[in-house]
């Protein structure tokens, strides 16, 4: 194992025994708020600590058994080539677990989020590839019980949608569905072309964390414009009879988030306040995002809008995402919300890119 990482966890059992002192300190447990911080850490710390010792351990009962092998008869020495076998079989399963516990973690992984479908170059071809996303999205999310609610969407004269706007519940959504983020091309015969030839056209998708209400951003409702509507679409006759959607505009940067699915224009409002405080702080986080990148590329990108992260060919049934050169040849499949293949695939080249930093620390 790489002496750095030796050190960092010879520290972190320092700090184990730092946290249970700290922790038996009853006075410690009348700032609620630090105690529960403390606790946590604790939690994560041990979980890392019991496995560096258990690593030393079978480190230790290796040493011991290729003692052993030196005049040992044939039994002994069979018996101790086993241990030795054994030990680094679980010191190679224990090291890849201690490397995996020390990677960075980004809080809003385990966040909720909000998913938004854009179409863009190729017309009417571009909204119905937008639809066919937003429910190859849809089933994936019902395969992993993630719970989806619809916030808004701009419905196209062919089908599918010019936008729609997806806010996603469930356990570590944000984490999954982060690196979708990008531009997503289809190459396929569209159903308005009547010579049969192959069309290029494009969507862009964006994943945003459900900002924390603790976190969210201060506004200025001088800085806001709030426009009510009648929505479009199915709604039902109190949805279409009444100005119950809501449009905000933040006027210094221009975005805007609206929401429609709700009979109530107070709850509408709220939900819109949500997308717009995360468009926000996702525009924050790319500003910040695309300076770190002038000097670092991350492997999976960037998550610009403009990057054409992937392309759906449908007349070799063929999935490619560019940025770790994965090919799928099971695109139906993937459309019809297999999309695990190709997540565990972005988060795991992602995991990697962490690894090499930290042994080359």
């Amino acid at each position: 194992m790489n002496p750095s990482l030796r050190d960092r966890f010879d520290r972190l059992a320092l700090r184990l025994a730092e946290l249970d002192a700290t922790l038996a300190d009853g006075q410690v447990a009348a700032d609620l708020k630090r105690y529960r911080a403390l606790l946590r850490e604790q939690s994560e710390v041990q979980g890392i600590v019991s496995r560096w010792q258990r690593y030393q351990q079978r480190e230790a009962d290796v040493a011991e058994a290729r003692e052993m092998l030196a005049g040992a008869d044939a039994d002994m020495a069979a018996m101790a080539a086993e241990e030795i076998a054994s030990a680094q079989a679980e010191m190679q399963r224990l090291e890849d677990e201690l490397q995996a516990a020390l990677l960075p973690k980004d809080p809003d992984d385990g966040r909720n989020a909000f998913l938004e479908i854009r179409a863009g170059t190729g017309g009417d071809e571009s909204a119905l590839f937008a639809g066919d996303l937003a429910r190859m999205y849809l089933r994936f999310c019902e395969r992993q019980g993630w719970r989806t609610e619809v916030l808004s969407q701009s419905d196209s004269e062919l089908g599918g949608y010019k936008e729609i706007v997806l806010r996603i519940e469930g356990d570590a959504v944000y984490g999954r569905l982060r690196f979708e983020s990008g531009g997503h091309r289809v190459q396929r015969v569209p159903a308005t072309e009547s010579q049969g030839r192959i069309h290029t056209s494009a969507c862009t998708v964006a994943v945003m964390p459900e900002p924390d209400e603790a976190e969210e951003i201060t506004l200025n409702p001088a800085d806001l414009r709030i426009d009510t509507f009648r929505a479009s679409g199915a709604g039902g006759q109190h949805v279409n009879k009444t100005d119950s959607a809501i449009r905000i505009t933040h006027i210094p940067t221009g975005l805007v988030a609206e929401c429609q699915d709700d009979r109530s224009q107070h709850r509408n409002k709220a939900k819109a306040m949500a997308v717009l405080q995360a468009r926000l702080r996702d525009k924050e986080q790319g500003e910040r995002a695309a300076k770190e990148a002038a000097t670092r590329k991350s492997l999976v990108g960037s998550g610009d809008r403009s990057d054409r992260i992937r392309t759906y060919n449908f007349p070799q049934g063929r999935l490619t995402d560019h940025r770790i050169n994965l090919t799928l040849y099971k695109l139906q499949q993937v459309m019809d919300g297999d999309l695990a293949d190709v997540v565990d695939a972005l988060v795991a080249a992602r995991a990697a890119e962490q690894l090499a930093e930290l042994a080359a620390a």
